[in-house]
């Protein structure tokens, strides 16, 4: 098997294999098509999500034999030098703009770009992490990306496209790229993980495309990581949240039934669990908080997962649904609301368990529900002389105090000074 990275083994050839960008993919072909190709370009967005790819399936579309094509045919000089694993061309130069940002190299640069293509028929310069050059670098290449050469194209690939100065970014075409969906980088792992022969668990995937967070190189980087170490069976589920770092979900069922029943000791044994496992309190805290989100929507939404809405295994969101049906709307909702103030809190904290038991403590706490533990947190607070806090539907949940509640209320001192005056006898 290639010792090459799985994101360079998949590397995408032409622009129909590009997922997720066809935004982008869809005009750039059809500029090809009609023979309207810009002199410069400016490709922006997220790391790992087709700039660079895209920008060297440009190159190859232009210098086609057959082209300018928006399908290069792949049998040509130019399109073997410029494929997945081919040496590169002589008339496609790529620069890092990291380390050749600088005015000398611009001016190097603009120099050498007058001179005709060795083979092909466009010269084409790639400048990755455009927003690198120097503003003096910008200034020495403005008038060759402003009136180049016939042979002559460039084509910018940034993350920061408002570092780019304003007189580079209004002479090229600007193509923004985004985040993969996760539905689709699902898929497209799938697929990979078909090509590669190996077998991969349910819930895998979504780990993997979480752990990417819509970026197709971090996921495929992600994914070869699982697969270098993966056994005769293969990637596991288990496996996969060791190695990524995710809480079992085993733990977050058991925490979310702890809630469910009120039952204070079997949340503070799930905590120490995840302390004595030697998993990160935090992520536990984030993990949880996104459970939650999909135990809200689940409660809206019964059939979800059938929509597409949350991403896990049907057997999963099985196990959800009936946790979802557990719960009331707003208590899912509070108990969320709690576990990411809980989250935001934990930035920082030098005590990290103590935070996660502050937090499950909280949502333990019935607070505003009209149940005998409401009730009861209602008495609590009246005794204490506090006012009571409505969460959730408030007043419309039915429960009013008694007489007997506000019998045993104690009074503020500055009504009480009032109630005794007035009953002084009058002189």
């Amino acid at each position: 098997m290639s010792s090459l990275a799985l994101y360079r083994r998949y590397r995408p050839e032409s622009f129909a294999e590009v997922i997720g960008q066809e935004h982008v993919t869809d005009p750039l072909q059809q500029a090809l098509r009609n023979n309207r190709v810009n002199h410069a370009y400016l490709f922006s967005g997220p790391r790992g999500c087709g700039k660079t790819t895209s920008a060297r399936i440009l190159a190859r579309c232009l210098n086609c034999e057959q082209g300018p094509t928006p399908t290069p045919c792949g049998e040509c000089q130019s399109c073997r030098d410029l494929s997945r694993n081919g040496p590169g061309s002589i008339d496609v130069i790529e620069i890092d703009a990291a380390s050749h940002g600088g005015v000398d190299d611009a001016r190097d640069l603009r120099e050498k770009a007058f001179f005709g293509p060795a083979s092909s028929r466009y010269k084409i310069y790639i400048i990755d992490e455009a927003h690198m050059v120097t503003s003096a670098g910008f200034n020495a290449l403005l008038k060759v990306v402003e009136e180049p050469p016939e042979h002559l194209k460039f084509i910018f690939a940034t993350t920061e496209p408002e570092k780019v100065i304003g007189t580079i970014r209004s002479r090229t075409h600007h193509y923004p790229f985004r985040l993969v969906p996760p539905g689709t980088l699902r898929e497209y792992l799938a697929e990979v993980c078909g090509k590669e022969n190996s077998t991969v668990e349910d819930g895998v995937l979504p780990l993997v495309v979480r752990a990417g967070a819509g970026s197709v190189r971090d996921s495929m980087s992600v994914m070869d990581q699982l697969l270098a170490g993966a056994g005769d069976d293969g990637v596991t589920y288990a496996m996969a949240t060791s190695l990524l770092g995710y809480t079992d979900g085993s733990l977050l069922d058991s925490i979310v039934d702890a809630f469910a029943a009120g039952d204070g000791a079997a949340a503070f044994e799930v905590v120490d669990r995840v302390i004595e496992g030697g998993n990160d309190p935090r992520r536990f805290v984030a993990d949880l908080l996104e459970r939650l989100r999909d135990l809200v929507i689940l409660a809206a939404v019964p059939d979800a997962g059938e929509k597409g809405l949350i991403d896990a295994p049907a057997d999963v969101v099985e196990r959800m649904q009936a946790q979802a049906s557990v719960f009331g709307a707003a208590e899912l909702s509070r108990a969320a609301d709690l576990v990411n103030t809980g989250l935001t809190e934990m930035r920082g904290a030098t005590s990290p368990r103590l935070q996660v038991e502050l937090i499950c403590a909280r949502v333990l706490l019935p607070a505003a529900f009209d149940d005998e533990r409401s009730l009861q947190a209602r008495l609590d607070r009246l005794e204490r002389g506090a006012s009571f806090a409505t969460a959730g539907p408030g007043p419309a949940m039915g429960y009013v105090p008694g007489p007997e509640a506000l019998a045993h209320a104690p009074v503020p001192a500055a009504k009480a000074s009032t109630i005794e005056s007035s009953n002084e006898p009058s002189v």
